[in-house]
């Protein structure tokens, strides 16, 4: 069975599963979202849905996994059979994994990018750049079809040759060490910037509290950012689950998961802003504040070369330890499936992301005008799987795990006191279905 692999420690666990939840989304759109939003206002709005809504459909994924010991597909479908349901619950394994490859189809382009500019830092850097220029750069990088295939291999390759080694000597030797090194990059930068200008203006920005920003589109943004941010609906924490022991706690690991993405969030505002502020630049980037602006302060700060190597390299492990846990589901499915060796199931995972990838890579530049009614072709390849895929994945994961599942043996196979489950249960039943159903109806507006 793909499953019959484990973590040797729960330390190994969480630094994947935290590697999977910890994405390029926490670098630079958390920070942003939050200045926008009323500050420590929408840090706390966001907490509670975190913790609220986050952490019990999170601890429902983990455990769908263990008590199925197999691929999404087949653990729901096992489950599905043990509650006297129907095993057509099965699709929603099915459909996750879908959600899992076409995140893949564009992700692994924009890791490309990332790739791309730890190797531009480390040998050019980015020295008397303004903005007109670092915008050039990168304008003239998205119409390069060759550039941008060749780092999207080499993020594909870094990530499948991880898949390749295995649970243990592949994904847990990696993130054992990828992780604590993201986390030291994140707090040597924070601790520059004390140093270096901006800490106060970011400060303000990301904690003062503004309540008057407090709006319902304010709400929907602290909930859509709890959802997608901590990495359900993917497959990735169901397969993760199927390879954890039995004597490791759901709802402590689920917690220090979401404690971690959300600590990696902040920690990022700390390291993004203060260069923004002290260059006096626009900190309402988006994803052209990594590309476009931040390039232009590492060219004008004392040590610029050293910090934008470092930050590069902070984008690097975060990208590919996101890549890695979208990958391992795919590969557990094609050994499953097809009986392949975990090298061949590496090897075909690859050329079938590579191939549908180079349609992500033509959206940027010779396809870039195609259109599909009133959404280019980029558009659709973010707005499927992110806005329809993810939420409705979510959805039917909580009502299977609240509704189909047998409440007694949810709570045998969490190992929670009759208080901690009924909480769990009843957040689960009626306010994790409500959010993420509000997600999905709002993402398809």
């Amino acid at each position: 069975m793909a499953a019959a692999a484990g973590w040797s420690s729960r330390f190994g666990f969480l630094m994947a599963s935290i590697g999977f939840a910890v994405g390029l989304g926490n670098i630079w759109r958390f920070p942003y979202v939050t200045g926008e939003n009323g500050g420590s206002a929408f840090v706390l709005v966001y907490l509670a849905c975190a913790f609220l809504i986050g952490v019990p459909i999170l601890m429902a994924e983990v455990m769908l996994g263990r008590s199925g010991r197999a691929t999404p597909p087949t653990s729901l479908m096992k489950l599905s059979g043990q509650a006297g349901s129907s095993t057509g619950w099965r699709h929603v394994g099915h459909l996750n994994l879908l959600t899992s490859f076409a995140i893949l189809v564009s992700y692994s382009v924009v890791a490309g990018w990332v790739l791309l500019y730890l190797w531009k830092a480390l040998t050019t850097g980015f020295d008397g750049i303004d903005a007109q220029r670092s915008a050039a750069v990168f304008d003239t990088m998205l119409t390069n079809v060759g550039q941008l295939t060749h780092w999207m291999f080499m993020a594909l390759v870094v990530a499948c040759a991880i898949i390749w080694a295995g649970v243990q000597k592949g994904i847990e030797r990696a993130v054992v060490v990828l992780m604590p090194l993201l986390f030291l990059l994140l707090v040597g930068l924070a601790l520059f910037n004390v140093f270096a200008g901006g800490m106060t203006e970011t400060l303000s920005y990301l904690f003062y509290p503004d309540f008057s920003k407090l709006t319902g589109a304010t709400f929907l943004a602290a909930l859509g950012q709890a959802f997608f941010s901590i990495g359900v609906a993917m497959a990735g924490m169901m397969m993760f689950g199927a390879y954890l022991p039995d004597n490791v706690s759901i709802a402590r690991s689920a917690l220090i998961i979401v404690v971690a993405d959300t600590g990696v969030a902040l920690l990022a505002g700390l390291v993004i802003f203060p260069m923004v502020f002290a260059n006096q630049l626009d900190p309402a980037g988006g994803a052209g504040l990594i590309f476009q602006t931040l390039p232009v302060a590492f060219g004008q700060m004392p040590f610029g070369g050293v910090v934008a190597i470092c930050f590069f390299l902070l984008l690097s492990v975060a990208a590919v330890t996101s890549v890695v846990g979208l990958c391992e589901p795919l590969a557990a499915w094609l050994m499953e499936r097809f009986h392949f060796g975990r090298p061949a199931a590496s090897v075909v995972l690859f050329v079938l992301l590579a191939i549908f990838s180079l349609v992500s890579v033509l959206s940027y530049n010779h396809w870039a005008d195609v259109s599909l009614g009133s959404m280019s072709l980029s558009g659709w390849i973010d707005f499927v799987p992110n806005q329809v895929l993810l939420p409705l994945g979510g959805l039917l994961i909580a009502v299977f795990a609240g509704w189909v599942i047998k409440p007694d043996v949810a709570q045998q196979a969490l190992g929670l006191s009759n208080g901690a489950f009924r909480l769990w249960y009843n957040l689960l039943r009626y306010l994790v279905v409500l959010a993420v159903a509000v997600i999905f109806v709002n993402g398809l507006r």
